[in-house]
């Protein structure tokens, strides 16, 4: 029996956060960070290489649960998939206060101050924190 992995995305205007759980989907760790233009591409390799179950996507929201000005670049992105991958499914899961969750983790983490600056890592401990909720979810 091949177990796939679940991968995750924080998609953003200018660089997208990617974390992917193991094989086993029991663990998730942040994969890369990739200039958004290049997502596309990035994730067909990677899925040539690493069976992929389903893809989770931060569905971006205001604090008042409106859909965020980003949303309807998220959506493009999935209907682009959905027409060209459609044996891979993506899900929308909620990622407000991922950005908050993933700062606050660097600090409790020991981060340096010019670390925490680093908004590539940033991303990816928020799609880490998407995938990370997302399974909690799915285990309930």
């Amino acid at each position: 029996m091949i177990v796939a992995r679940i991968l995750s995305i924080d998609y953003g205007k200018k660089r997208t956060g990617l974390a992917v759980t193991d094989p086993l989907q029991m663990i998730c760790g942040g994969l890369a960070t990739v200039p958004t233009s290049e997502l596309f591409k990035f994730l067909q390799t990677y899925m040539e290489k690493e069976p992929v179950e389903r893809i989770v996507i931060g569905e971006p929201k205001q604090p008042n649960g409106m859909p965020s000005e980003n949303m309807a670049r998220v959506q493009q992105f999935v209907n682009r998939w959905r027409k060209a991958v459609p044996h891979v499914p993506i899900e929308f899961y909620d990622e407000r206060f991922t950005s908050l969750l993933a700062h606050k983790a660097m600090l409790d983490g020991g981060l340096k101050k010019k670390a925490r600056r680093d908004k590539a890592l940033v991303d990816e401990i928020s799609a880490t924190i998407i995938l990370q909720s997302y399974l909690e979810s799915i285990r309930k």
